[in-house]
């Protein structure tokens, strides 16, 4: 008698139905590791990109302020007299000395 009751059918379709649960509940953990990774992969490359957004924001700036020096430094008018002999330009009144090197 303990061996009929074992192989009862609600036995039976108990154990089927664990193993369906089973396998749903596998299915589904699969599916969240698979989707886990793959957001991990994708917050990766969003990381390396903010951080080469970041490198181009910083290198902007850095631009920025050397312009803004240089703005400041063309409002002074001695810089610009600098600049203008630099360039060969001459005050008028003044002449310029050209050195040449000797031919010996």
């Amino acid at each position: 008698m303990a061996d009929a009751r074992k192989h009862t059918p609600s036995r039976t379709g108990m154990k089927r139905r664990l193993r369906l649960w089973f396998l749903i509940v596998a299915s589904f953990m699969g599916w969240a590791v698979y989707t886990s990774v793959q957001q991990l992969e994708a917050r990766s490359e969003t990381i390396k990109t903010l951080k080469a957004l970041q490198d181009q924001v910083a290198a902007a700036e850095q631009r920025e302020a050397e312009l803004e020096f240089e703005i400041e430094r063309l409002g002074n008018p001695e810089y610009i007299k600098e600049l203008a002999r630099k360039n060969g330009l001459t005050m008028p009144g003044e002449q310029p000395i050209q050195v040449t090197e000797s031919g010996d």
